[in-house]
């Protein structure tokens, strides 16, 4: 049983998956299994170059970020389990107890992040049903988000970056998948609000 599991491997799900790695040390967190499953083929990061973002230099691509983000992740926080070449076909079950069926595999785990793209061939039955136009997003584009109330889509579900409603910039992405990490580490904290930071003073 895992305590999360992330569907994407984009801006959102590894920045999501990046914080609660970095947390391991916290006494709340030490137990916790945390998986990814890393799908990038849909990622807008794909065709992406970026001169305006924080921290990043400019004329870097997108599908360089992609790879040297999971790279990080395994470098930095190798308990955080990466799960190559497999796409989610559905959810099924309820907070606690979800099962994530792939064309591949099924994994049972207590919380859920969606961190796919806001396309709207988005087709994990089991989701379907939370639907509807995106918010942020040009009409014309027809894309979509997940109901949600501050990335809450109902107990145990989670959703970021631009299905949750963001529009598609990379620093808005970073910042929804860090914010879903910060609150399960307060779940996990008893409700206690908790984030993760390093100091050069530690």
């Amino acid at each position: 049983m895992l305590d999360v599991l992330i569907i994407g491997g984009g801006v959102s799900g590894v920045s999501c998956a990046l914080v609660l790695g970095s947390a391991h040390k916290k006494t709340f967190v030490q137990d916790k299994k945390v998986a990814i499953i890393t799908h990038q083929k849909t990622s807008s990061l794909q065709e992406a170059l970026f001169n305006n973002a924080y921290g990043i230099p400019a004329g870097k691509l997108g599908s360089e970020l992609l790879t040297e983000s999971l790279e990080q992740l395994q470098s930095q926080y190798p308990h955080v389990e990466q799960i190559e070449n497999e796409k989610v076909l559905k959810v099924t079950g309820e907070f606690p107890e979800f099962t994530v069926i792939t064309n591949k595999n099924s994994y049972q785990t207590k919380c859920i992040v969606v961190a796919i793209g806001s396309a709207n061939t988005f087709n994990i039955e089991g989701l379907l049903h939370y639907i509807e136009p995106n918010k942020k997003a040009l009409s014309e584009k027809n894309r979509i988000q997940l109901k949600n109330d501050d990335h809450k889509v109902t107990d145990g579900i989670y959703v970021v970056g631009t299905l949750a409603g963001w529009r598609s910039q990379l620093a808005i992405a970073a910042g929804s998948g860090a914010a879903v990490a910060t609150d399960i580490l307060t779940l996990w904290n008893n409700g206690i609000s908790s984030q993760a930071h390093d100091s050069i003073r530690k």
